[in-house]
């Protein structure tokens, strides 16, 4: 392409972007921000509004990575890379200054850079967020095993596990998440090309969510398995949301202030099985109503479960074994952590069921207070393990936000 061209992009694109104010001050949407809108512009004319939903953005710099505390999007990507053979410290830096800069840019909802392949040039930023986080093994492979956190300790080993270490763990890792597939998948291959000679992917995992505006009012999102869930997330307005979730700024090391700790897990469900049952034994499994997601003890999505009440039969109405009971913070000493899962479907595996699930990942201060409790009580007895089954895993630092002029891990990579 000429430069001519490449120019034209870019200004189209800008001149675009340059009406995000606007709609999301106004909080209307004002038109379509397709292929009219790119026409427009490239015709000189008045360029078309970014919908809302185009419009929404997220900062690259702040206390914490964007990605944790930001509202469920649409679409999601996981992928964990390995060092190159020969790679070490030095181009561990050069790697995460790149990822950072092409992060910052497209969280803005610019051109990834030079070479932009102008997949999501006529979107808005969309909510993308890109969020890095360093697994156990990039420690030993950049000469700064003196700095893991003893937090980064491998998970134990649960019953119900069946992991591929082909698809677990990782030197890197990166979770983007967009209201706009075109976004996400940008994002995506934006991260992959800079990875360049320095990193290989080691897996990727593709994730999906409801859309912004599919139901009436803002809901908690279903699963594949038809059960609202994530009900029990713990919030940001609560006075200990912070402590639960985000090291502390004198925590140690202390490059992880203002980090947190995220456990990834493919989790298939066996939807076959699962749709064999009832609607009855379905919320008997759960504990919960599936159609709305209140207690079978009665209320709405968000009353608390009554665990000590039983039926005119004597038995408890929340059975024992059901999953809602034994997750619940008050089961597990006050265990918490904070749930952004996507769902995925990755086709008809050979037997003909669909391989379809759960992307699982849950942040934490401490992954030993938060999802190493909950999951050892929910494998001794969860009634709904015999519908699911872990396949990948990884643990994964994710050091706080980058301040401005900084990269992403810059305080553990030159300390």
């Amino acid at each position: 392409m000429s430069d001519t061209g490449t120019n034209n992009i870019e200004i189209s694109r800008r001149r675009l972007l340059g009406t995000v104010g606007a709609a999301g001050a106004t909080g209307l949407v004002l038109g379509a921000a397709g292929g009219a809108g790119v026409r427009a512009a490239v015709a000189d004319e008045p360029a078309t509004a970014l919908t809302t939903v185009g419009s929404a953005a997220e900062s690259f710099h702040g206390d914490h990575q964007a990605g944790i505390t930001t509202a469920t999007q649409s679409r999601g990507h996981l992928i964990a890379f390995d060092l190159a053979h020969g790679a070490g410290l030095k181009e561990a830096v050069a790697l995460m200054r790149r990822w950072s800069a092409t992060a910052s840019r497209l969280m803005a909802g610019e051109p990834a850079g030079d070479g932009d392949t102008g997949v999501a040039l006529d979107a808005g930023p969309s909510l993308l967020t890109i969020t890095f986080g360093f697994g156990r093994t990039f420690f030993d492979r950049t000469g700064l095993a003196a700095q893991r956190p003893a937090e980064l300790d491998p998970l134990p080993a649960f019953s119900s596990d069946q992991l591929d270490p082909r698809r677990s763990n990782g030197d890197l890792w990166v979770q983007i998440g967009a209201n706009d597939a075109l976004v996400a998948f940008h994002a995506l291959r934006a991260i992959q090309k800079d990875a360049g000679e320095a990193a290989r992917v080691r897996w990727q995992m593709n994730g999906f969510n409801r859309s912004p505006g599919a139901t009436a009012q803002p809901m908690t999102a279903r699963n594949l398995m038809g059960q609202i869930d994530g009900t029990r997330n713990p919030k940001p307005s609560e006075p200990d949301f912070d402590r639960r979730i985000f090291v502390p700024a004198t925590g140690q090391p202390a490059w992880m202030a203002g980090g947190s700790y995220a456990v990834v897990r493919r989790i298939r469900m066996l939807l076959d099985d699962w749709e064999q049952l009832s609607l009855t034994q379905q919320e008997r499994v759960i504990g919960r109503r599936k159609s709305d997601g209140a207690p079978l003890t009665g209320g709405s999505e968000t009353t608390e479960l009554d665990l000590d009440r039983t039926g005119p039969d004597g038995k408890l109405i929340i059975p024992d074994n059901a999953h809602a009971r034994i997750s619940a913070p008050e089961q597990n000493g006050g265990a918490a952590m904070l749930r952004r899962p996507y769902s995925f479907h990755d086709g008809i595996a050979g037997d003909g069921t669909p391989d379809a699930g759960l992307l699982f990942i849950c942040w934490q201060a401490d992954p030993l207070k938060g999802f190493v409790p909950v999951q050892r009580k929910l494998d001794r007895g969860d009634a709904l393990s015999t519908f699911i089954r872990h396949e990948a895993s990884g643990l994964f630092a994710v050091p706080g936000g980058p301040r401005k002029g900084e990269y992403v891990g810059q305080r553990l990579l030159e300390s």
